[in-house]
């Protein structure tokens, strides 16, 4: 690693760029931060600008760009604001980019850095979701690399041989269970949002740790396996570990299982991320395996958790399907966090959304440019499941 190393990051303000950037200070490593890009928390990215002093700030809510100004005025820190300001922020001049912008608005973004021949840690699970092999090859032809950082990917990354790849027999995604591990389907019925963001592992933004909940984040993970490790569905499963200790598994043809372990703590998968193939020093919590407990594990119910079905049979359908089961589930994720449907509707309204895009034949998109069919299958998804969410909605809900 060359130092000081330029770096980007989107979604500063969101719980992995917040991890990212005190890493950074943690481990006292050499960086030029180039460009932060944030959502809306314009208060934080302003604090965040003046100090580590980047090129540029970028907070995609336009309406708070006065503010943002004025809060890095006499600074010297460009202000800007927009999506396409983001967009731009990602093509910047930087070796390294956190990608960390949450949900479809990332892809783009992720698209773009990728394009300028950085090395993309990739925290975006939609960018992959919705066009994981453009994005892919898009790096590779720029010179790039995309790292995974979600902690199951990245376990894999670090124990997965790409010179024995097809050796592999078995990619194995851990999982905690969430929240309702132990809950039957009437509890959950009844469950509250606020019950919902109440990991009991892992401090993550509202919509993964719903996603958490219902497991949705489970199977859209299974399809970034596939994606980023070129490997077939039937070879990738999920296993229930509740202490999240063991973050993944790959298990080689000769009966030889590799897993990678560690406390539950973002920093460490993007410690990984940034100094790959080295290693980056950090005060980090060390595992101890005498004091940890015993480490369990469990198939996932699919009848309490269907999201995890849903996403497998997505993934088989192939095509635009899992950008539309993505939107489908961030429109219900939504709808379920502003009180107006139950949890157990959120994967009913995923589930009806694709039947409905099915029926009309609108999984199947030819388009030589893939990112714009994920646009379009993105607004169309989002679309349905309003309808969706609107016939789902009762006066238990409202």
């Amino acid at each position: 690693m060359s130092l000081p190393r330029k770096v980007s990051v989107l979604g500063s303000t969101g719980s992995i760029g917040v991890s990212t950037l005190e890493l950074f200070e943690k481990s006292g490593v050499e960086v030029e931060v180039v460009a932060l890009a944030a959502g809306r928390n314009v208060q934080r990215l302003a604090e965040q600008a003046l100090k580590w002093r980047p090129q540029v700030a970028v907070i995609e809510d336009e309406t708070v760009l006065p503010e943002l100004r004025e809060r890095l005025a006499g600074s010297g820190i460009r202000a800007a604001a927009g999506a396409a300001a983001v967009v731009e922020a990602a093509s910047a001049d930087a070796q390294w980019v956190m990608s960390a912008i949450v949900g479809f608005a990332g892809l783009a973004p992720t698209l773009a850095a990728a394009r300028s021949g950085a090395v993309v840690a990739l925290a975006n699970k939609e960018s992959l979701i919705c066009a994981g092999p453009a994005l892919l090859r898009i790096a590779k032809l720029a010179g790039g690399v995309v790292i995974p950082v979600d902690s199951e990917h990245s376990a894999i990354f670090q124990v997965f041989s790409p010179s024995n790849a097809q050796h592999v027999a078995r990619l194995i995604l851990t999982a905690s269970g969430g929240p309702f591990r132990g809950w039957t389907r009437e509890q959950m019925a009844r469950a509250t949002p606020e019950q919902a963001l109440a990991h009991p592992n892992w401090s993550m933004g509202a919509k993964i740790s719903v996603d958490s909940a219902t497991m949705m984040n489970k199977g859209l993970e299974v399809i970034e396996a596939a994606y980023l490790f070129a490997m077939p569905p039937e070879r990738i499963e999920v296993l229930i570990h509740p202490q999240s200790i063991v973050h993944s598994l790959v298990e080689y043809a000769d009966g030889s299982t590799l897993a990678q372990l560690g406390p539950p703590d973002m920093k460490s998968p993007i410690a990984c991320a940034f100094a790959w193939p080295d290693r980056l020093p950090w005060p980090a919590q060390r595992l101890d395996l005498a004091r940890s407990g015993p480490l369990t594990f469990e198939e996932p119910d699919l009848e309490r958790f269907p999201a995890l079905k849903i996403a497998k049979a997505a993934l088989a359908v192939g095509g635009v399907a899992p950008a539309a089961m993505n939107a489908a589930d961030e429109i219900a994720v939504a709808a379920f966090l502003a009180g107006r449907i139950g949890f157990l509707d959120i994967a009913a309204t995923v589930e009806a959304t694709l039947e409905r895009l099915e029926r009309q034949n609108l999984l199947w998109r030819s388009d030589n440019d893939p990112v714009e069919a994920a646009r379009v299958t993105d607004a169309t998804a989002r679309r349905v499941a309003g309808e969706v969410v609107s016939g789902l909605m009762a006066p238990a809900h409202a």
